[in-house]
């Protein structure tokens, strides 16, 4: 069993060698996109729940 884990490790830190980390640029980048994209549907949703809420009052009224 400990030759399992041992080997497991083993291919881990092989497959680690392989993977491409991002440079802090393309972090940077990356996160202000989610953050603009964030803000940006928000807003969306926020004006489409005002909007529906203005217009389920008035079928109400």
């Amino acid at each position: 069993m400990f030759e399992k884990i041992k080997e497991f490790f083993k291919e881990v830190k092989i497959e680690l060698k392989k993977v491409v980390f991002p440079q802090r640029e393309e972090i940077l980048g990356s996160t202000w996109v989610v953050i603009f994209t964030v803000i940006t549907v928000s807003v969306f949703l926020g004006i489409v729940d005002l909007g529906l809420s203005k217009l389920v009052s008035w079928a109400l009224a």
